[in-house]
């Protein structure tokens, strides 16, 4: 019997088997068999047309995958049914010729399926309706024709199977290949478009394109979270992962030395309402403005964030469009640097006076040496306790009370301390612009110190 149709399949997936097994030795009836599968054969390749059209025909009415493609292309379906019925076929009468050729037809049908999306299980299906269709037309031939050779047919039943799921296994495979190739393209592109958002390189035109790749609204409000984690734990232990809170979407992108998330605020069809700055109560009192709604879905993004011990975490403002990312994404390394070394989350909202100084590292050392530079002729020691003093009264919206109950003094000590300040610097704390000068000159020592 030709070699095409003896049992050869190993199992495409899955362990070798433990032994090969034994050599098969045809008797005289399987010759039989054999001539009479050529002859059914041969006839099979001259009626192939016919074959094509009931087998096109079948996949329409079965097969619900293959029906929505054949209407849309009816004739490309029906080229590659014949294609593949004219190899296969015929590797059934000269393997030799047709073998590599049937299996290249095999792998290009799973390739260009898994192109088109069109389901794994279904392809296997239409294979295997072919693979049905074949052997009762050799079997019906044969009994019309040589109703007395019927009987030997049985000998290669199970060859002919054989080879069936020979190339539905060589359609898997192909499929299966496609299919990562197509996965590692999508989720390439959607990398270096996510990195392009965060670059701030994206073109314009390309936006659209962006939002449906990634399932980002075009227009709508963002911010970008940044965060930078400790150092390895020693003995190889890993860090806990830092954890947004539940529901939260985000679009997260790796970066060389910190890991960004871009986060939708909000999702729309049409842009996105312009931010309204906070204003006042109308009675004209002094209670603090009310927080827009970003700054308030930003804030409890901020506390519920679950960060690892050392992690440094930055919150950038919120902007408005995929067109604006580039910008968050700039915010949110400005927060990052006003972090504390030791770790936290830094909101850029709330810690704008941190955020203009690390802006400007050249002026904020300039102005921290000019406001601080005279407490560095003090004893270390001493030149500490003033400069803890005076940040806890600062903390303490200028009670020297409460920075007396912070730092475990009397409120006069803190008093004593603030107007030592006050003589070694020529600094007035109760003159706004030199309350100012000295709130950013702390805010510089702590950030950029080395």
């Amino acid at each position: 019997m030709p070699q095409v149709v003896r049992s050869r399949v190993r199992a495409l997936h899955g362990p070798p088997p433990v032994a090969p097994m034994p050599r098969r030795f045809r008797s005289l009836a399987d010759r039989e068999a054999v001539a009479a599968l050529h002859r059914a054969a041969r006839v099979l390749m001259e009626g192939l047309p016919e074959l094509t059209d009931r087998l096109v025909e079948a996949l329409r009415e079965q097969e619900p995958a293959y029906r929505s493609a054949i209407d849309a292309d009816a004739a490309e379906i029906w080229q590659e049914v014949h294609h593949s019925l004219r190899h296969n076929v015929g590797s059934l009468i000269q393997p030799r010729e047709f073998r590599e050729a049937a299996h290249r037809t095999s792998r290009r049908i799973g390739e260009v399926r898994a192109e088109q999306g069109l389901p794994l299980d279904a392809v296997l299906h239409a294979f295997r309706m072919g693979g049905a269709m074949v052997w009762q037309e050799l079997v019906d031939d044969t009994a019309r024709r040589h109703p007395e050779d019927i009987r030997l047919l049985v000998h290669v039943a199970a060859d002919v199977w054989n080879f069936v799921d020979e190339h539905c296994g060589v359609v898997a495979d192909a499929y299966r290949q496609t299919e990562r190739r197509l996965a590692w393209r999508r989720e390439n592109r959607q990398r270096l478009m996510t990195a392009a958002l965060l670059d701030g390189t994206a073109q314009i035109a390309e936006l659209p394109e962006a939002a449906a790749m990634l399932g980002l609204p075009e227009y709508g409000r963002y911010a970008v979270l940044v965060v930078a984690t400790a150092r390895r734990a020693p003995h190889g232990t890993a860090q806990p992962p830092m954890t947004l809170p539940a529901g939260t979407d985000a679009l997260w992108h790796p970066g060389p030395d910190a890991e960004f998330a871009i986060l939708p605020l909000a999702r729309g069809e049409g842009p996105a309402e312009p931010l309204t700055p906070p204003t006042g109560p109308a009675d004209g009192s002094d209670a603090p403005p009310a927080a827009v709604d970003g700054d308030t879905e930003l804030a409890a993004l901020a506390a519920g964030l679950s960060v690892p011990p050392g992690a440094r975490v930055g919150i950038s403002s919120v902007v408005d469009g995929l067109a604006a990312v580039g910008d968050a994404r700039r915010l949110a390394e400005t927060a990052l640097r006003a972090c504390p070394a030791g770790g936290g989350v830094v909101l850029l909202d709330e810690q704008l006076p941190a955020a203009l100084v690390v802006s400007s590292p050249g002026l904020g050392s300039a102005l921290a040496a000019r406001v601080l530079g005279p407490l560095d002729r003090l004893d270390p020691a001493d030149r500490d306790v003033i400069i803890e003093t005076l940040t806890a009264w600062l903390d303490s919206d200028g009670s020297a009370q409460r920075a007396g109950a912070r730092l475990y003094c009397h409120r006069n000590t803190v008093l004593n301390r603030l107007r030592r300040f006050e003589q070694l610097t020529g600094r007035c704390l109760t003159r706004p612009s030199d309350a100012v000068e000295v709130s950013l000159a702390l805010a510089a020592r702590r950030l950029l110190a080395g």
